[in-house]
């Protein structure tokens, strides 16, 4: 296929790109072009957030498919009224353009979307695992742009009838640099416990992507990504016991089970998770070229 990745020089976009580039041709649209890209890949620079640009682009490359994953990835660095401007208007533009030009998409979505992790006072999910038909309570921005990128991907796939996969990743880990078993974290329940101490590695993530692209998807659909286990390794419900005093009266997790069930894109896709911290958290895996 020819495929447009947005924010395609990101920490976890740039692994997106290096896999599709074996089998696709592969154009990314970013800010900046790169000093030295991948040797199979196209770059474009543009303004994501503007819509003219955006559409001129994708017209001219006319796409058979768009994964839009770049995003002001987490709340907190940025005045939440950028964050969501640009969440939202990049999205908006990325996705209409896809739209256009009858392109499908795979977006980045988050499990932020859920509203736990930043909330105020994180609250016991109303499920164990928490599944994508769970409510969407955001009380920050960030989750508050993705839901609404997630209503512009409804949007754009009833009025253009192409299809929209939005993927929900929890805490993105890398190879060899798995934050969430460094010692601070492990040590503190409370560090984990906004996302109920889930996490994903990246290469799940590109693999969940890849079959999203190729699956015969009709309309919009949204599901979660994340690891086949918990960050701590422990009983989810004991964690959940311990930290928050009970667990919620639908629970059927067992063992250190992640508290995010991914049953929907096994079911759709025969996508399941097969990394753990157990081996990724050490292992030597070169990063991609920018």
């Amino acid at each position: 296929m020819n495929v447009v990745v947005t924010g395609g020089r990101g920490s976890s976009g740039r692994w997106i790109v290096d896999r599709l580039a074996a089998d696709h041709d592969v154009t990314v649209l970013d800010r900046a072009l790169p000093d030295e890209g991948h040797p199979s890949v196209d770059y474009r620079a543009l303004d994501l957030t503007n819509a003219g640009s955006v559409f001129d682009a994708l017209t001219a490359l006319d796409p058979d498919a768009v994964v839009h994953w770049a995003a002001i990835p987490v709340a907190g660095n940025h005045p939440g009224v950028d964050l969501y401007r640009n969440n939202t208007l990049a999205a908006h533009s990325v996705l209409t353009a896809a739209g256009r030009v009858g392109a499908d998409v795979v977006q980045g979505s988050s499990d932020g979307a859920y509203g736990f992790f930043f909330a105020e006072e994180t609250p016991v999910p109303d499920e164990l695992p928490i599944t994508e038909a769970h409510a969407l309570r955001p009380e920050d921005d960030y989750g508050l742009s993705k839901v609404v990128t997630e209503e512009i991907g409804k949007t754009i796939a009833r009025r253009d009838g192409v299809s929209v996969a939005s993927i929900r990743p929890s805490w993105i880990q890398t190879p060899g640099e798995y934050a969430c078993r460094d010692d601070g974290y492990v040590e503190d329940i409370a560090a984990g416990a906004g996302n109920y101490w889930s996490y994903v590695d990246v290469r799940d993530v590109v693999d969940l992507v890849e079959a999203a692209l190729a699956a015969d998807l009709g309309g919009h659909e949204a599901f979660n990504c994340v690891g086949p286990d918990n960050a701590l390794g422990r009983p989810l419900t004991e964690l959940m016991r311990e930290h928050y005093g009970s667990v919620p009266a639908d629970c059927a997790v067992e063992g250190d089970a992640s508290a995010y069930a991914t049953a929907k894109a096994t079911e759709r896709f025969g996508w399941e998770p097969t990394r753990s911290w157990r081996d990724a958290a050490d292992e030597d895996v070169p990063e991609p070229t920018v």
